[in-house]
């Protein structure tokens, strides 16, 4: 590509992360402790929602922006990473983390920034523009999900065709009478008394996951999906997520997709995405024709991919030259 060592020098650039900082906790509503990053206290305001529910925030999130542009704020959400308790389930829901954006936002001075996000944070991020259209300057979206039925009855069981020796290994502490369900053969585990279910139940959950989320199979990366902490995090916030506090009516980022036509907006996607498969960018730019989007021919769903990673490091220098992520707009 005629802009790959443009992308590879800004990607070098925002790994030396010498120039962040990490600022206090603040206790935020609903005393969900929330660990914030930030960056360049002068650049431009960024936003990063990472996914899950319940992934948490990594060091290696920064790599999408260069320090010396973005003024970057990451926050763990209710549950997960650095937020405390671990796993807390009341007063979780797409609500209360909006809520939590807005106050992150107020409290740090900031009038209007860009919102960046991930799966379930492009679901979190689409959420919150909906909802304050006004705050938001532009918008960078990666592996689309929208917690509807028919994405979450393929994550529990249509991905199991692509991956039929992953799903058996996922399913293989349930009973062949509770498969019907997965989800609540799963929540009772992941809710239950017996800790040492419940660890196992979501180790199966997260590994699962883990496994899905790269085009060609990469240990390295899924084997981090077995650590205790970060399954149980993972698989108790996503089945709190998918069965307890699901956006009403099931279409409702669809429904309001209107809000977000004025906002500049770019979105990548991986053609062999298992866990948020493709079609969910599709119905995205059919009720946002106005919306950005690139496939990625050879790319899975992890914003690790090469040919993910590249693409939202060119919408953030855009967006750092332009002030837009869209291509080939001033």
């Amino acid at each position: 590509m005629a802009n790959s060592s443009k992308h590879q020098d800004n990607m070098k650039t925002s790994e030396q992360l010498a120039d962040w900082e990490d600022l206090a906790a603040k206790e935020l509503r609903g005393k969900a402790t929330q660990e914030i990053t930030t960056t360049t206290p002068d650049g431009l305001p960024m936003l990063f929602v990472h996914g899950g529910p319940g992934a948490g925030c990594s060091t290696t999130d920064r790599r999408f922006f260069a320090p010396d542009r973005f003024r970057t704020v990451l926050f763990d959400q209710r549950g997960c990473g650095r937020s405390t308790p671990a796993g807390e389930l009341k007063d979780n829901s797409p609500a209360h983390l909006v809520a939590d954006i807005e106050q992150l936002r107020e409290e740090l001075g900031i009038d209007t920034w860009h919102v960046f996000g991930g799966s379930w944070g492009s679901s979190l991020a689409m959420h919150y523009a909906e909802q304050h259209p006004e705050r938001v300057r532009t918008l960078v979206l990666r592996g689309i999900w929208m917690l509807r039925d028919e994405e979450i009855r393929w994550w529990l069981y249509e991905m199991g065709k692509i991956q039929p020796e992953l799903w058996r290994q996922f399913v293989e502490s349930i009973p062949e009478v509770e498969r019907d369900d997965l989800l609540e053969a799963f929540w009772r585990r992941l809710d239950g008394e017996d800790r040492e279910t419940a660890l196992a139940a979501a180790k199966a959950w997260s590994i699962y996951e883990g496994s899905c989320c790269t085009l060609q199979p990469n240990p390295e990366f899924s084997d981090v999906f077995g650590e205790a902490e970060r399954a149980w995090n993972l698989a108790r916030l996503e089945a709190h997520y998918f069965r307890n506090v699901r956006f009403q009516p099931d279409t409702l980022l669809l429904d309001r997709v209107h809000r977000l036509r004025s906002i500049p907006a770019f979105a990548v996607h991986g053609r062999y995405d298992l866990v948020c498969p493709v079609k969910n960018l599709d119905d995205l730019c059919h009720a946002w024709p106005e919306l950005d989007a690139v496939i990625v021919p050879d790319a899975g769903h992890s914003s690790h991919e090469p040919g993910i990673t590249r693409e939202l490091v060119a919408a953030t220098t855009r967006i750092g030259e332009t002030g837009s992520p869209v291509r080939g707009k001033p």
